[in-house]
């Protein structure tokens, strides 16, 4: 046998081992690419389009006071800046996220929103009627119909949307202390100058 010849036995791990070794190369690409990228920082094909012509149902049995809480209209979001929170009680960070959304509400600087996502309304109502409600109408949404309008990739979700109906910014994860203060509070204030 040549120099130049191959073994069987060397082609044989060539064959066993090229395969792994692609597998590897693969592996690492889609690690470096899935903890290299922020989630925050998800784009959004809506941010400068209209708002989503959303018309949902109201949360049944959900009240403010004596005051029903009306579902969503289209025209909830034009007239002033408005913050659309899309929440789920069986999603753990929008529980995470619930203090600092009751924490905006009592400034009352901004008419806050919520769109709740593929849950059971007698779920959504428990969790709001525990933790409290911040929004001034609650859309159901059971089926993620709206959700995929508004390119939810999954909860929570927080948009600012402009007086004029069109979408500023969009906020994918959990809304801490630290978030609001920094992050969507100054997009709001940028929304309102725009």
């Amino acid at each position: 046998m040549s120099q130049h010849q191959k073994s069987p036995s060397s082609r044989k791990n060539l064959v066993v081992f090229l395969p792994l070794a692609l597998f590897g190369a693969l592996a690492l690409l889609f690690l470096v690419r899935l903890y290299s990228g922020d989630p925050q920082k998800l784009p959004s094909a809506l941010v400068g389009k209209r708002a989503p012509a959303t018309e949902l149902t109201a949360l049944p049995g959900l009240v403010n006071g004596s005051t029903v809480v009306p579902g969503l209209k289209a025209q909830d979001f034009r007239g002033e800046v408005t913050v659309l929170n899309i929440f789920a009680s069986w999603c753990v960070p929008c529980r995470d996220e619930h203090p600092s959304l009751m924490q905006l509400a009592k400034t009352g600087s901004v008419r806050i929103l919520g769109l709740n996502f593929k849950d059971k309304p007698d779920a959504a109502l428990k969790f709001l009627m525990s933790l409290g409600n911040p929004y001034s109408a609650v859309g159901v949404d059971p089926a993620g119909r709206a959700g995929i309008e508004w390119g939810v990739y999954g909860v929570p979700e927080t948009f600012v949307i402009r007086a004029d109906g069109t979408i500023a910014f969009k906020h994918v994860g959990p809304l801490s202390a630290e978030t609001l203060q920094s992050v969507l509070l100054p997009q709001i204030e940028k929304a309102r100058k725009n």
